[in-house]
């Protein structure tokens, strides 16, 4: 899953930010998953830069609903 950048995000639609918000909680959830179960996460900044991405599409999307 690629990381965004902010003018990526605000090209995209909002059906696609919302794919893409869905697509990034699930894979939130795996790792978060793997690490609970006493796995080694491959990349372990990983997980800040999917929460990272989470809040940038979430705030992207708080913005159009406030215009």
């Amino acid at each position: 899953m690629a990381i965004f950048r902010v003018d990526e995000l605000r090209n995209m639609s909002p059906e696609e930010l919302g794919e893409e918000l869905e697509k990034l909680n699930g894979e939130l959830i795996r790792e978060r998953g793997l690490v609970v179960s006493g796995g080694a996460p491959e990349n372990p900044g990983r997980i800040r830069e999917i929460k990272r991405s989470i809040a940038r599409i979430k705030t992207i999307q708080k913005e159009r609903v406030l215009r």
